[in-house]
Formats: C-alpha cells, structure tokens, sequence
C-alpha cells in the first residue's frame, strides 16, 4: 500500500491572499457594531476578541502547511533523498523554519496587543491598538511571501511525483539512454511512457504495475544515466541514483548491443562497473535488447568479452541473500521490444528471483518463527513394506483418455481462423451445425424472411408436379376462350341493335360535354380575340337573337357589355351601373336629372353591416344569443385576473423572483451564514 500521498497537501496562498482570506473571515465571523456609549469593558472585549481570532486563524493555516509537508527526517529515505535532489533539501527546510517563526511571532503580537487592550480607556484607543495589532500580523505575512510561493511551486511539483511505495515488490530498469527501456515498461504494463528515438526522452521516474503469481509487482522506469562523474550529474540522472540506492528492488540493466543508442558496448560495460555498488543485495539481470537489429552471438569478441565480465560481476551481487541465479540464463537474457521476442521472460526472470530473495528474508527474520509455530505438518510412518499406490477405477481412466483424445481432435474456431487466413480474413460459418437431409443443402442461399413473409410458409416439397397442372389447365382455357372470341363489328350486329349502339354514344357523348360545361364558369372561359373573330360571327346581335330564341329579355346583357366597352381614356373611373340597384323602377324615379352618368355616380352603395357580438353563427354550439352573451361574460370575468398578474395567457405560470438577491443578501447581525 501507498504510504505517501503528496496529492492530498493543502494549496498555499500567497502572502497578500493569505492576508486578504484572513481580513475577510475576522470581518464576517466577528461582530462589526460598537457605539461610544457602551461601558469600556464592552470596548476592550469587543477589540480583543479580534485580535485573538485573527491571531487564531493565521495559527491555524500556518500549522497546517507546517503539518502537512513531509519531515525529510521522517519520511523514508528514498523520499528524503529525491525531495533533496529536486528541491533542495536546505531551501526546504529554510522556507518551512520561515512559515513556524512566523507563526510564533504572530501569537507574540497578539499576546502583547491583547495585554495593552485591557488598559485601553476610550473606543478610539482601543481601535487604534487593534489597528496597529493586525497591521503587524500582515506585515510579518507579507514578509514570508517568497517562502509561500517557493514551497507551493513544491506542492504542485510534488502533487506529480509518480506514488510509488518503497516497500512493496518493484522491478527497476536503469541503463544508458535510447536503450529501451520505456519500451520495456509499455509492454509489460498498462503504463504509457512517450518513446521516442533520441535520448533522455525519459526525464523523471514512471511506475506501472504488472502482475506475476497472483502477486502485484510495481515497475519503475528511471531515466537514462551516462558514465561520469557523481558530482558532474544533473537532476534527472540523479533521480535514477537515488532509486537504485534506496530500493530494494529486482534491478534489469539494460544493454543495446546494436550500438543504435549512440554508445558502445565498451562504453555501456563502463557505465556498469562504475554504478555496480548500487546493485549490491539486489537481483540483477543483464538484459541485451534490440537483438533484432544485432544478436548478441554476432558481437565481436572483444565486447562479448566485456558482456561475460558483466554476467559474472552480476552473479556476485547475491551472495547468501536469498534468490541467487539458479543459472548463467537468468543472469543474462535476450530480447527485441520491437518482435517482443524474450519480454515476457524477462518478466518473469526478474519478478521469480525478486520473490525468492523476499521469501528468503522474511526466513530468516524473527517473525517467522511466530508463524510457524502455529503450522504442524503432519507426516504419515509406514506401518509395513508394501506399497499402496493409488487406486483409479478403469472406466475413470478410459473417460479421461477419451476426453484427451477428444480435445486433440476436435478443432475449434480459433484453430480454424488461424488455419485460414486469421482475424479479418476468416469468416465463421454459422450454418455448419444446421439437421439437413444433406449436408450439401448447409450452405444454399435461402433467406428466412424475404418481403416480410416467413419463406418456409411458401414451401411445397410438391410445387413442381402443382405448377405442371396449373399449366395444363391454363392450356385448355385458352382453348375455349379461342373458340368463344367475337369482335364488336357493325355487320355481325342487327339494325335494331345499331340504333341503339348509335343512341348510347350520343347520349355518351352529351354527358360528357354537359359535365365540362359545368366545370367551367363564365371568368374562366376564353374570350376570343378579335384577330380570330375576322368574320365578325361573335356580335352583339348575334347573341341577342340567340337568347330571344330561348325566351330571354337580351337588352341587360347587352348594355353591360355596351358599358365595358365605353373607352375610359381622358376621364376618371365611375361606378358601373351593375353595382347599383338593377330594379327597373328605381331607375325611373331619377327622371327629373337631366344627366344619366351624374344620377348614376350619384347613387351611393349601401354599407356592409358588422354582425353584433351576441349573434349565434351556426358551426359556433350555442343554442341561443342569451347563450352566447353568458359565455362571454365568463371568458371576461376568468381573463381579469390574468390581465391583472400580466400573464399571456392561461399557460403563463412563470413566478417572479420574490426576493432579489441584491436586494436582501448582505452582512447579517445575528443569525447563520449557512448561505454563504
């Protein structure tokens, strides 16, 4: 389990929001009214009691911070170290002495400005000394704020560190950069470390975690290290110094015999010899990556030579300690991150000692000898000579080899998808289990539904004997038809008939223009233009004699038409004489005008009428007005209301906000602030 949560540490405010966070809180928190007519104690309690709390509220954010920053003493000493290389152990320690005076200091101002509230004689005395105490308190905050801004560059810094626990099981890779060993750590785990092909792409410590025996192992990638100089490496190598150092880990050191790093295999075997002291006590594998680019048996001699050297310093590391190499093999192993060829081996190379080592310990600790004494392993004693080996009934054995022999036979469907092509390729038959009569029926194309239809209900085993009778019998009726055809010709028909016939069609066609007639209305027939009417046959005349045939006064029609007719050029439009009355006897009443055209413009139209309120139209559903007149008195009376609120109408149910809140929120004498 994870023993350090840097995460969960508290932000730290600057110097000028501390102050203003600490002001704020003492303003809402304290009463705020006080009148120079109460008693002098009630003056002096009133400033005190701000004092003290102001006092209170900065002692209590600076414990906090003090409190929740590891103690480089106390915390383990990976921590110890890898805070020390990235911060700065001394600045550390500097900034937190800086916040705890201050915080001493605060509560000494208070102290004193408290004992000289308590001799104050008048309200302006007493305000003027908790001015000057609080003054103070911010000048000492306000001091500090450089302490407060480096160690919350720290927080955040230290929020990003990896949470890493330095007692659990923990595979480390080290080596030089570009080797591999990000790649490493992203196939083993779920982790996903940035890969890319210069070096110290790596620039601080990643954890991912894999699982091996049922047990969790965290994996650790440390970034590159060159071969130099302790004092002479930057904060990023030392970061993997620090690791190697205070682990207790499987260590994997990484070796590119490719050279495709940019460094030798001579320089890599140097880098090995000068860091081998932190390999002390701990399970070392040399892992040869890339060897698909360059196996290791194609190296020359000279740096096979400086890779067995390396395998050798290797297998001295464990002495006594508990998982020593059972073999050379475990020591030094091959592998390609590219093919994967050799990851999962190393894996359990590296996981399998570290287990061993553990086990080997807690051993030969003092705790084990509690546990033990709770186990007793019984061991049966032979009562005689004879041996009792186990009794198998024969048709358990017979079942068992069937079954073994069943699983080898039998193919299943992943066998097949690689047997033909793999995933993508490969498409599984879902018709191979199907009960048919034959087996070359499997896979005919028939679908089940086609148009909506269950196709089996179409199905007759006897459709081809059905389908020969039906042609049979459409054979023999297009013989009787072909013996019972006649056309409807004039000779085959009497004279009778053909009177009829003739009668028929003309009736026929009379309805059919009888019918077009109708459609048609007198604005949507044609007028024929006069360049079509030459012989002038559509006249006047002509249309009076045709209506006087049919017994129609013509005369009407003729003047209205006279009166269209009337070239309107030069004068302005005047009523037309249909639009008048058409009665014959109020015109005659208008004899003594002498002017037709001014008795006619004379004439007025009369007004369209309004239908009252209360008149029931039919369609509406009322019975009678006095009906009607009552259903709108209600919809009035209903709608008062409503227009009163200003709603829209009756699906207006919006409620108006009763109690702005800049206009009732603000400070409160008495009562809680659950609210803000």
């Amino acid at each position: 389990m994870v023993q350090y949560n840097f995460k969960k540490i508290t932000v730290v405010p600057n110097g000028k929001d501390f102050v203003d966070i600490i002001l704020s809180r003492t303003q809402r928190q304290t009463p705020t009214v006080v009148h120079k007519g109460y008693a002098i104690s009630r003056l002096r309690q009133f400033y005190m009691r701000k004092v003290k709390y102001t006092q209170q509220n900065f002692h209590e954010k600076l414990s906090t911070i003090i409190d929740e920053f590891p103690r480089l003493d106390d915390i383990h000493p990976f921590y110890g170290d890898l805070l020390h290389v990235l911060y700065n152990k001394d600045h550390y320690k500097l900034a937190l002495g800086q916040i705890n005076t201050a915080r001493n200091l605060i509560s000494k101002i208070a102290k004193d400005y408290v004992k000289l509230l308590k001799y104050g004689d008048s309200l302006y005395r007493c305000k003027s000394l908790k001015v000057a105490a609080l003054g103070r308190m911010c000048t000492v905050m306000k001091r500090i704020g450089p302490s407060l801004a480096y160690l919350e560059q720290i927080r955040q810094h230290m929020a990003r560190l990896p949470s890493i626990d330095p007692n659990t099981r923990t595979v480390l890779i080290c080596g030089y950069p570009n080797v591999g060993k990000s790649s490493f750590i992203n196939k083993i785990t779920r982790a996903d470390v940035d890969v890319q092909p210069y070096a110290f792409t790596t620039k601080s410590l990643f954890v991912g975690h894999t699982d091996y025996k049922y047990l969790r192992y965290q994996v650790i990638d440390t970034p590159g290290i060159l071969d130099r100089p302790f004092e002479d490496r930057n904060i990023i190598e030392m970061c993997s110094i620090t690791a190697l150092a205070h682990l207790r880990a499987a260590v994997l050191f990484f070796l590119d015999v490719s050279g495709s790093c940019g460094y030798s295999i001579a320089q890599q075997a140097a880098l090995f010899h000068s860091i081998k002291s932190l390999f002390m006590n701990k399970p070392l594998t040399i892992v040869c990556n890339k060897t698909d680019l360059q196996p290791l048996e194609g190296i020359s001699e000279e740096d096979m030579k400086l890779v067995m050297e390396m395998k050798s310093e290797a297998m001295k590391t464990l002495v006594a300690q508990g998982g020593e190499a059972t073999n050379d093999a475990d020591v030094l192993l091959t592998m390609s991150t590219l093919t994967e060829e050799g990851v999962i081996a190393v894996k359990n190379a590296a996981c399998e000692r570290l287990l061993n080592q553990r086990v080997e310990m807690k051993m030969k600790s003092k705790k084990i000898n509690d546990c033990l004494n709770r186990f007793h392993v019984a061991m049966p004693k032979p009562r005689d000579q004879k041996e009792r080996p186990p009794c198998i009934p024969q048709p358990v054995l017979e079942a068992k080899a069937k079954e073994a022999a069943e699983k080898e036979k039998r193919k299943t469907e992943k066998d097949l998808e690689d047997e033909n092509g793999g995933a993508g390729v490969y498409s599984a038959s879902l018709k191979k289990n199907y009960i048919l009569a034959h087996d070359e029926w499997k896979e005919d194309v028939l679908p089940e539904i086609l148009d909506g239809h269950n196709v089996y209900d179409f199905i007759d085993p006897d459709i081809l004997q059905r389908l020969e009778e039906l042609e049979q019998e459409e054979g023999i009726r297009q013989a009787e038809e072909g013996d019972d055809d006649f056309e409807m010709d004039g000779e085959e028909l009497t004279a009778e008939e053909k009177e009829a016939l003739a009668e028929i069609r003309k009736k026929k066609s009379l309805l059919i223009q009888e019918h077009r007639m109708k459609k048609s209305t007198a604005e949507s027939r044609p007028t024929v233009p006069r360049k079509f009417d030459k012989d002038r046959k559509f006249t006047t005349k002509r249309m009076g004699r045709q209506l006087s045939a049919m017994g129609v006064d013509p005369s009407k029609a003729i003047n209205r038409l006279r009166e269209r007719s009337l070239s309107t050029r030069g004068r302005k439009r005047e009523r037309s004489t249909d639009r008048g009355h058409d009665d014959g006897d109020a015109m005659d009443m208008d004899v003594d005008q002498p002017n037709k055209k001014l008795r006619l413009r004379s004439t007025s139209r009369s007004r369209s009428r309004s239908r009252p309120p209360n008149e029931v139209v039919p369609g509406e559903g009322f019975k009678d007005s006095a009906q009607k007149s009552k259903a709108l008195k209600l919809f009035k009376n209903s709608a008062k209301k409503r227009n009163k609120d200003a709603r829209r109408g009756e699906a207006d149910r919006v409620i108006p906000t009763l109690k702005p809140k800049h206009l009732f929120s603000g400070k409160r004498s008495i009562g809680k602030t659950q609210r803000r």
